[in-house]
């Protein structure tokens, strides 16, 4: 009787574990490929991380590749629940995230290591009034990108003039405006169909991503100097935020955090900085500016940052104390462009 006793305790502690495990499912979206480093180099371990944390309670199902819906909707499909976690990438939508905007501005961030810990640190004080609709979770940045084309030379800003080219986010299309060239937008999965069909004679993007969405047939022109990071975030709905237990919601917490953007970042990083030798090795033409050269296209990007500026205080902020705070904790993780 003993035994049977201790049986039936058994099937019922793991009933209770089988229950336990589904306490709460939720659905993250994305929009790049299955095989794109950050799933399996963030999106997975930082799933996994949270699934061991909550002892099993939390489940989080990945849907990657627009599955769910495009690119630039992920915010949307968070704020209306059609998803419960959302990958973001602000600048899909220009003008609508005004501060975090600030990462975009060209020669500002110099690395996404401890860059992405620093940013995400900074706007941490601003995403609830600035992502009021939903959940904020964490930010993140790619390690610094340039322009990739069809054909050369790119070195110098006017060699962009009067060229199609794929911008990275609305900040990199005004910029591109400024100089002369037509910005074709287009998330980063189009890029290939983009160059393919002659619509865009370049793309900005980092250069392990040129291999990623496989541009490098396309591409073998490249502008040889880091220029830009893009932002990127996690948010999620904020009913299914704030419905979580007290004891699942710290585990989300502790998920959403300036260590978990880094964490989140790392492998990516990683796989981008390989790209440019990869390229560098197949025999790809790379365009180094000169420190004057350099220079002519930091003049180009300055009006960036006070069109920036004028955007954040018309939406109400105070954007030099915004910048301040924003160059002080880069400079803390020695992150900033010097």
């Amino acid at each position: 009787m003993k035994l049977k006793s201790l049986l039936a305790s058994v099937a019922v502690a793991a009933l209770a574990t089988t229950a336990q495990a589904a306490e709460v499912e939720l659905s993250l979206s994305h929009w790049v490929g299955a095989q794109h480093p950050l799933q399996p180099g963030g999106m997975e371990p930082w799933v996994e991380s949270i699934r061991e944390a909550s002892e099993g309670r939390i489940e989080i199902t990945i849907f990657p590749a627009q599955q769910l819906g495009a690119a630039a909707d992920h915010y949307d499909m968070a704020r209306d629940g059609v998803v419960d976690i959302a990958f973001i990438n602000p600048g899909y939508q220009p003008g609508r995230f005004p501060i975090i905007a600030a990462g975009e501005i060209p020669f500002t961030i110099s690395n996404a290591n401890a860059g992405s810990r620093a940013f995400d640190e900074w706007y941490r004080e601003y995403a609830a009034d600035e992502m009021k609709d939903v959940h904020f979770c964490i930010t993140h940045l790619h390690d610094p990108g340039t322009l990739h084309g069809v054909n050369g030379p790119i070195q110098v800003p006017d060699d962009l003039k009067g060229k199609s080219i794929r911008p990275a986010h609305g900040t990199m299309a005004r910029m591109l405006n400024h100089i002369g060239a037509a910005s074709v937008f287009a998330g980063a999965a189009e890029m290939r169909e983009l160059l393919a069909r002659g619509a865009a004679e370049m793309s900005a993007s980092p250069w392990g991503s040129i291999f990623t969405f496989g541009a490098q047939d396309l591409t073998k022109h490249h502008l040889d100097m880091p220029f830009y990071v893009t932002t990127f975030a996690f948010v999620f709905n904020k009913g299914v935020y704030e419905g979580l237990s007290p004891e699942n919601r710290k585990v989300i917490d502790d998920h959403c955090n300036p260590e978990s953007a880094e964490k989140m970042a790392a492998k990516w990083v990683e796989n981008e900085a390989k790209g440019r030798q990869r390229m560098i090795d197949e025999g790809h033409t790379l365009y180094k500016p000169t420190d004057d050269e350099v220079q002519l296209w930091m003049e180009a990007a300055s009006p960036l940052r006070n069109e920036w500026k004028e955007t954040v205080n018309k939406a109400g902020g105070d954007a030099d104390a915004i910048w301040q705070r924003l160059e002080d904790t880069l400079a803390k993780y020695d992150s900033r462009v010097k």
